[in-house]
């Protein structure tokens, strides 16, 4: 709702985040979804938001991705941001000659560009499939429909499952604070490595210092989030504050009701294709097959879901 917006909700509430830093430190426009939605759920209103809007493609990324430009990249003697890199992606796929696209890949979907279109076509996410496993049912989808799916380069993008202290230095890198070690929770401290042999600074003030001590930062926290014994994705229940303001749900139990939700995910993901990997056009499958394709366990007697 609009709490956040409101600042009804503390820091250590888990669905807490900083709407005025946002909105009026960095010039983020901020959308307010009426309830809590799972990924399937996110998407379409993501679709939606782009229909209401009348936009042809939209980028959206993961929340746990930070993403940064090359600054040492150049092409023709000329260097490019990564929001330019990106842009120059999106003008490329409105080739006619390109083909029909569906999605462009930036480190997988870490940062994605989508076609409105294409994810209309297929009728959009399977909300039945909430977490895990509908990006898979998407995916086939679109390629059952003769949609591509292609990677693309746009900059650095990372997988983190921790935070820097102050976020200028994504903005301002020449002077001011330079990124230190935040590691919290279940994620092992760790000491930054020491800054990487340096090029010469850019006249125009790029690859500085900050910049590569931002880089071994990012690199160091995507290692990290790998090697946690605990899962890549225990940040998502690090958090247990902020009983008594609105909207409160107990930490572990909403945790083990996500974990819940995805396991019935899968399930329906199986169920619909009648098989629990993410292999559905290799074994011949098609779009009119789902839901009613006979199941491959009761063929063979194996599991449906597999383990992992």
């Amino acid at each position: 709702m609009n709490s956040n917006r409101d600042g009804l909700l503390t820091l250590q509430n888990p669905f807490f985040v900083n709407h005025s830093r946002l909105t009026r430190a960095f010039g983020v426009n901020v959308l307010i979804t009426p309830t809590l939605l799972t990924f399937a759920q996110l998407q379409n209103f993501f679709t939606y938001t782009a229909l209401t809007h009348q936009w042809n493609h939209y980028f959206w990324a993961h929340m746990d991705s930070p993403v940064v430009s090359d600054e040492e990249y150049e092409q023709k003697g000329k260097y490019k941001s990564l929001y330019i890199r990106a842009i120059d992606v999106m003008r490329e796929t409105m080739d006619p000659d390109f083909g029909e696209l569906a999605m462009r890949w930036y480190s997988y979907d870490r940062l994605e560009l989508v076609r409105t279109k294409a994810i209309v076509d297929v009728g959009g996410w399977d909300t039945l499939i909430p977490y895990y496993m509908t990006d898979c049912d998407m995916h086939e989808r679109l390629w059952m429909k003769g949609f591509k799916i292609e990677d693309a380069t746009a900059g650095k993008v990372y997988d983190v499952a921790s935070s820097v202290d102050d976020l200028e230095i994504f903005y301002h890198r020449t002077s001011g604070p330079q990124a230190t070690n935040v590691s919290k929770g279940s994620q092992p401290q760790y000491e930054l490595p020491p800054a990487p042999a340096l090029p010469v600074v850019k006249p125009d003030g790029r690859s500085s210092t900050a910049y590569h001590i931002l880089l071994s930062k990012l690199d160091e926290m995507q290692r990290a989030k790998g090697s946690d014994k605990d899962g890549r994705n225990t940040w998502q229940s690090r958090q247990h504050g902020g009983q008594g303001e609105p909207f409160y749900r107990d930490s572990d139990g909403f945790e083990d009701g996500i974990q819940m939700t995805m396991d019935f995910g899968r399930e329906a993901f199986a169920a619909k294709w009648g098989r629990g990997e993410c292999n559905i056009r290799e074994a011949g499958l098609t779009e009119d097959d789902a839901w009613r394709v006979e199941a491959d366990w009761e063929k063979r007697g194996t599991a449906k879901i597999p383990e992992g």
